[in-house]
């Protein structure tokens, strides 16, 4: 493979969508797995891969700020929806990204350089499905009422 690898990890579900996921090399994690359209508690792939990407992104984002000599301010939302594809599901990502100590292009410039170097964005950025980019404001609340 040639790449050097920096962390491993490996992750499990033996249950499908309602049970346990957890990671069984590299920590310790078990979340509790549900169905997103029951009320059920419980996490489900859409808010996990949301996650994943803000988190990438946002971390990423801090890197660029830091090298920057900005303090940590980004913030990165994600909203998923999931709705029905011939076969099957897929899923939209709208990631919101807000860094808003600097002006508009220089928010530009790092959410670009991010997006280059982050590894979800990576992996989701040839997907129609998957959207980036910056705002002033969020378009969706912390709580849905």
């Amino acid at each position: 493979m040639g790449e050097k690898v920096l962390y491993q990890t490996v992750v499990e579900n033996d249950a499908g969508i309602n049970g346990h996921a957890k990671v069984i090399q590299g920590g310790n994690l078990d979340v509790l797995t549900s169905n997103p359209i029951h009320d059920n508690p419980g996490t489900n792939p859409e808010q996990l891969i949301g996650l994943a990407l803000a988190t990438c992104l946002n971390a990423t984002i801090e890197a660029e700020e830091k090298r920057r000599g900005l303090a940590h301010q980004s913030v990165v939302r994600v909203g998923i929806k999931m709705g029905f594809d011939n076969p099957g599901f897929q899923f939209w990502l709208d990631a919101q990204v807000k860094i808003p100590q600097v002006e508009h292009d220089e928010a530009v410039a790092i959410l670009k350089k991010a997006e280059t170097r982050c590894p979800v964005a990576k992996l989701l950025q040839n997907s129609d499905n998957v959207s980036v980019h910056l705002v002033d404001d969020f378009d969706f609340n912390e709580k849905e009422d």
